[in-house]
């Protein structure tokens, strides 16, 4: 299973275009399943950094 930032709150935010669930952009959603495992664990490193300096808070996983 490839690693994968998604916990099902897929919204964009129109101010900042990154997912409010995750932190990645579209662009990234839409290619994920094309990215080798060291790219997409590159760009999920530069999510938490991303999503505060958007001054977007940190998502909450739901409860399973």
């Amino acid at each position: 299973m490839p690693s994968s930032p998604c916990i099902k709150i897929c919204v964009i935010d129109g101010a900042t275009d990154l997912c409010l669930g995750c932190g990645r952009t579209l662009p990234e959603i839409a290619t994920w399943g094309r990215k080798t495992e060291d790219e997409r664990l590159a760009i999920m490193a530069t999510l938490p950094e991303r999503m505060e300096r958007a001054g977007l808070p940190k998502p909450v996983p739901p409860a399973s």
